[in-house]
């Protein structure tokens, strides 16, 4: 059940954004990490993803957590990793949730979509798949996810052009360097029919090593607000919600959703209120323990505190908190800030302060497990490999 507030309005009469903020009896969407293992290494992997983990949810017990998703009524879970097409059930584990109602989207680097694997998921229904690119041309690309990477993924959209998957998404996280490519981005997706989406940098996982010198501008932030107010179409799964300082608010929530509406799984059934801080001060519980998911959802203290009023702090007497709620928790928690500090890309330059305070030798949270791979570089080329047929 979701917890009682003191002195809220009943449910009919409050606003629906105050509704998510109470939140909700069941996740609207959900994220679910499939497995560390990644051929890639790219050098803003939020998860340093590389290593598969031994203890990963077994194929059953992937089933499980589907079937418990399925009474819940979660619309649809957002599979990722990792790279999701590694694990040799991937297929296994997509056939079980779209045969009982939960939609798949999906995200990949693409190296494992040959024309067979695109045939077979253009036959798939209640699937969406989500193409990862970070530059408009290979130069801008591969400095961030490895030399190669940028042909295989523009291969892997051919591939599902090819099949008749439909509109797929290319996704793309901004940086500062690609800022100046945003039209030439639409311009791939319009080739393809595709529909664009545009992600925020966080500073965890490898992000937490590279978030200084890739993380945009304040110029290049007012550039990316009058590019998206200009673009409704292209969706932002509300990463930029602290942009709306600037102004008209973008469309979205506009809100964290953290423990709220959102949630992540990690590829061994940890469950994180966000999919951007996988952090023991962040994790609720997990999906194998007594109760399962549900219980997790419903019943955690982490859970039932994020939805509690929010504590003051410094951006409530800002004039755009409002607008704004404050910013990122994952961006906050990873470059050191308090919960109830200034985003750490504060549009009107709060956190400026905060952030030369810190230094460049300060001491920032660190999740207590990295699955990158030794002695691999970051990023390191593109190996492409078979894809498996079985059943294709």
């Amino acid at each position: 059940m979701r917890p009682e507030v003191v002195s809220q309005p009943p449910a009919a009469t409050r606003p629906l954004v105050e509704e998510f903020r109470l939140g909700l009896d069941a996740p609207i969407c959900l994220t679910w990490e499939l497995t560390y293992a990644c051929n890639l290494s790219c050098a803003h992997c939020l998860s340093s993803s590389g290593r598969r983990d031994p203890a990963e949810l077994s194929t059953e017990e992937c089933f499980a957590v589907i079937d418990e998703l399925q009474r819940l009524q979660v619309f649809y879970v957002n599979l990722g990793g990792g790279e999701p097409m590694m694990r040799s059930d991937f297929f296994d584990i997509v056939d079980h949730a779209v045969s009982h109602h939960v939609g798949v989207k999906f995200s990949t680097n693409g190296t494992f979509i040959d024309a067979a694997a695109a045939r077979r998921l253009a036959g798939m229904d209640y699937l969406d798949v989500q193409i990862s690119i970070d530059g408009a041309t290979s130069g801008v690309n591969d400095a961030l996810r490895g030399r190669g990477s940028f042909a295989a993924a523009r291969q892997a959209m051919d591939h599902l052009a090819d099949a008749d998957f439909g509109p797929f998404k290319i996704s793309v996280v901004v940086t500062r360097q690609n800022v100046d490519q945003l039209d030439a981005f639409a311009d791939i997706a319009a080739q393809y029919g595709a529909q664009l989406r545009v992600t925020r940098l966080r500073p965890s996982g490898r992000g937490a090593d590279t978030w200084h010198d890739l993380h945009p501008t304040q110029e290049q932030q007012r550039q990316l607000y009058h590019w998206l107010l200009e673009r409704p179409a292209v969706l932002t799964g509300d990463s930029f919600f602290h942009l709306s300082a600037l102004g008209e608010p973008l469309p979205g929530l506009n809100l964290c959703g953290a423990g709220r509406v959102v949630c992540l799984i990690d590829p061994v059934g940890d469950v994180y209120a966000c999919p951007f801080v996988i952090h023991d001060e962040f994790l609720a519980g997990n999906v194998r323990n007594d109760g399962g998911f549900t219980s997790v959802w419903r019943e955690s203290e982490l859970f039932t505190s994020l939805r509690e009023p929010d504590s003051e702090g410094a951006c409530v007497s800002c004039g755009s908190y409002d607008a704004c709620q404050g910013g990122c928790m994952a961006s906050k928690f990873f470059v050191g800030f308090d919960l109830t500090d200034p985003d750490p890309e504060c549009v009107l330059g709060h956190a400026e302060p905060l952030l030369a305070a810190l230094g460049t030798d300060s001491v920032v949270p660190r999740a207590r497990v990295d699955h990158s791979r030794p002695g691999v570089s970051v990023p390191s080329p593109v190996t492409l490999r078979p894809t498996r047929r079985s059943g294709a």
